[in-house]
């Protein structure tokens, strides 16, 4: 993965895999406050980016969708269409 990838929810899974050391297709659908925060930083960490989230918005992240919308959000780029 790099920076230029847009996040989307196959980049979040790709993320999310090193907490627990696991497959990116082990990833569920839903993510875990633990989750959310590894999440974070790893993203800060790939993209050079500061994710200034408050509390409210990070409450409304519950799944890798919403996760990767947040995380656009914060790049300045569009939400995904939702299915």
């Amino acid at each position: 993965m790099t920076p230029s990838t847009a996040p989307d929810p196959a980049t979040v899974r790709a993320l999310l895999a090193g907490f627990g050391d696991r497959a990116a297709g082990e990833v569920g659908e839903e993510i875990g406050s633990l989750e959310l925060t590894w999440l974070i930083a790893q993203f800060e960490q790939a993209y050079s980016v500061i994710v200034e989230l408050d509390d409210a918005e990070l409450a409304r992240i519950e799944t890798v969708e919403q996760a990767a919308n947040a995380l656009r959000t914060v790049l300045g780029l569009p939400a995904l269409d939702s299915a």
